[in-house]
């Protein structure tokens, strides 16, 4: 489940394939690393001030692009309610996951994750307005069972933390639909700047409460995650421009990979079988749904 808020609007110089599903998977490599240490540091810190950082240092090459033109005129709105709205459901997505990070392993809360595209094909219909085949929906519906073979709600409890990643992934999937639905008046920099402010604001007024403060060792990776966080969707953004979101989207699940290895090598966590089971269903599901989704906009229009 990658934020990838900053992939532009109208993509341009997709002629190199080979580049584009490299920074892919080199960002969603970038972007497990992160989320390796976000795990490693919830054992000792709050994941609000985990957040706090993030969102900090995350703003960073958001403000870099403001130096380019049009500059500031890029932040003019008068959605404002819009942006609170799409902020505080991201608060609530980047939270969550966090949160899963936390007591999960890797492997498994990507393998949760990996449901986003089913979350943004069932949303897309009410708010979007958007068509979707019974072909699709049944790619949801297999999609959801493999939701439910991975977490297991009678097995692992509802509360347990594959149901608050997969709150988390519905929540990531409502943003992303209010992110195509709000770029018909506002600019990628807007929604990513105002959306980052709000997620700063929620969790800054819970620092003088949950503050800790980090050593130089520590202090030093919370700033990495939010560095990594910007890198990371930079370069997926980046890979829109050098190659078609039909090459390079299905490069997400090699994060399954990194995940798992990540895991294993650092706190010895290996998915169980329910896990490979689920997640092997979700991604078929996954990519089934981009196959007909980019099928059906490739063929001319009957109007």
């Amino acid at each position: 489940m990658r934020a990838q808020d900053g992939v532009p609007k109208s993509v341009v110089a997709r002629q190199s394939p080979a580049q584009g599903i490299a920074m892919y998977a080199g960002g969603v490599f970038v972007l497990c690393i992160m989320d390796a240490i976000i795990k490693w540091l919830s054992a000792d810190y709050s994941i609000a001030q985990i957040v706090f950082f993030r969102a900090v240092i995350g703003l960073v090459p958001t403000l870099a692009m403001l130096l380019r033109p049009p500059g500031l005129l890029s932040l003019k709105t008068r959605r404002f309610g819009a942006h609170l709205l799409r902020g505080l459901v991201s608060l609530v997505g980047t939270f969550g996951f966090f949160w899963a990070l936390a007591v999960m392993p890797l492997g498994a809360a990507y393998a949760i994750g990996f449901a986003a595209p089913m979350f943004i094909t069932a949303m897309s219909v009410p708010i979007l307005h958007e068509s979707v085949g019974l072909k699709r929906w049944l790619a949801v519906l297999v999609g959801f069972a493999g939701v439910l073979i991975m977490i297991r709600p009678g097995v692992n409890g509802a509360f347990g933390g594959g149901a608050i990643a997969l709150v988390a992934t519905a929540a990531y999937a409502l943003s992303m639909v209010m992110v195509r639905l709000y770029s018909r008046t506002e600019s990628n920099v807007a929604m990513i700047f105002y959306g980052n402010i709000v997620v700063i604001a929620a969790t800054g007024v819970q620092m003088p409460f949950l503050w800790l403060t980090p050593g130089w060792g520590d202090g030093g990776l919370l700033a990495l995650v939010g560095l990594l966080g910007g890198v990371g969707t930079l370069m997926l953004a980046q890979a829109y421009r050098m190659a078609t979101p039909s090459i390079v989207v299905p490069f997400e699940y090699t994060g399954m990979i990194w995940g798992v290895a990540l895991s294993f090598f650092i706190w010895g966590d290996i998915p169980d079988l329910w896990t490979w089971i689920g997640s092997l269903v979700v991604i078929g599901s996954g990519l089934y749904m981009l196959h007909r989704a980019m099928k059906v906009t490739s063929l001319p229009s009957r109007r």
